[in-house]
């Protein structure tokens, strides 16, 4: 909260009383006043009086003491009136009122960016969700979508302002630094929203990103959710559909969780287990025994689909010299590539083997 917009409302109430009217926050420390000699002054044991008068004017040490609304149990800020008496409560209370205002303005303007931001790096418990939520006159139900703007070898500033100059409407959407290199957008989409529409969005922030700035970006997509609690699980979908991305599909810039397939789960695998699983799909040589012609031979092979005419053809090699070359696979691994099964597992090994190459594991 700025100290600056209660400050001009003190300022204003000048004209209407000669009490000193002022604001302090929850640590005592004056943030506001119309006698600028008392800004800064710590008043400690108004704190202990404010919180005991539960909501209602207390006076203490010859002032009169009113906490502003607040979405917690204790007090943010509290309006003070110099006196005791009941023009001094009048007075306060009259304070209390423009000041609660002012408060409840600037936070609508300003700290509901900060509210999502909490809500996406689970920094505010599910409880205080729904009571912000309604302080803040937040739209809880409404159908939601995260993208999180990753820098490639870069750490331009520029980034978010670029990204908020696309989603200008501050109040819908929100555009949030979150670390040097990373950006999320929280957007509002309509109902029925599709992925391919978030895709054709992640296009146009990319082209408007490397036009403008010349940086290369990636772009995780989370799924579409329909409350704000479930933001924090979308904005870690985001993560993930870059960080699995960056293993199984570097060439792609826009990656949508619901699109990653099996990648996803082989990338929550132990790599443990993901050794074990290559020991035993091939006992008789290792997948390392595979020169690269014959791996790029089984790429093309599963790239059309098992179909051998269709690949042949791809490789500009007879249909005798491709089946030649899969049987030679099948007798240094054991696998059929023709039968689906064995393909399934071979083709779930080769991911497992990029996977471990991603964590630094060769063997």
């Amino acid at each position: 909260m700025s100290s600056r917009t209660f400050q001009s409302v003190v300022l204003q109430m000048k004209d209407s009383t000669e009490r000193p009217i002022g604001v302090i926050d929850s640590e005592g420390t004056v943030v506001a006043c119309n006698e600028l000699s008392c800004i800064g002054e710590h008043w400690p044991p108004a704190v202990d009086a404010v919180n005991g008068g539960e909501g209602g004017a207390v006076c203490h040490e010859g002032r009169t003491f009113k906490a502003l609304q607040s979405w917690g149990s204790q007090f943010d800020y509290a309006v003070f009136v110099q006196g005791e008496d009941g023009e001094a409560r009048m007075v306060c209370s009259m304070a209390a009122v423009a000041l609660n205002g002012a408060k409840v303005y600037y936070e609508e303007k300003h700290d509901k960016a900060t509210f999502v931001k909490n809500i996406i790096s689970d920094n505010i418990l599910l409880g205080d969700i729904y009571v912000r939520a309604k302080e803040l006159h937040f739209i809880s139900e409404a159908p939601r979508a995260v993208f999180l703007i990753r820098q490639v070898e870069s750490t331009e500033p520029a980034l978010i302002d670029m990204v908020q100059s696309l989603f200008p409407d501050k109040q819908s959407d929100f555009v949030l630094s979150v670390s040097e290199t990373d950006v999320a957008l929280i957007k509002l989409v309509s109902e029925g929203t599709e992925s391919r529409e978030l895709y054709k969005l992640a296009h146009q922030i990319e082209e408007t990103v490397t036009g403008e700035l010349h940086i290369r970006v990636v772009i995780g997509i989370g799924t579409i959710v329909g409350h704000i609690r479930e933001l924090a699980r979308a904005y870690k979908e985001a993560q993930v559909a870059i960080e699995v991305g960056k293993v199984f599909d570097t060439e792609k810039s826009i990656i949508n969780y619901e699109n990653l397939g099996i990648g996803r789960l082989i990338y929550q695998l132990p790599t443990t287990l993901c050794e074990m699983f290559l020991q035993e799909v091939f006992k008789k040589n290792p997948i390392d025994a595979l020169d690269q012609e014959t791996l790029f031979t089984i790429n093309k092979f599963f790239e059309n689909n098992l179909n051998v005419s269709e690949t042949a053809r791809k490789l500009f090699v007879h249909r005798n010299t491709l089946v030649y070359r899969l049987e030679k696979i099948k007798k240094l691994t054991g696998l059929d590539l023709r039968e689906f099964d064995d393909a399934i597992t071979f083709k779930v090994a080769l991911m497992v083997k990029k996977y471990l190459l991603s964590r630094g594991i060769k063997s």
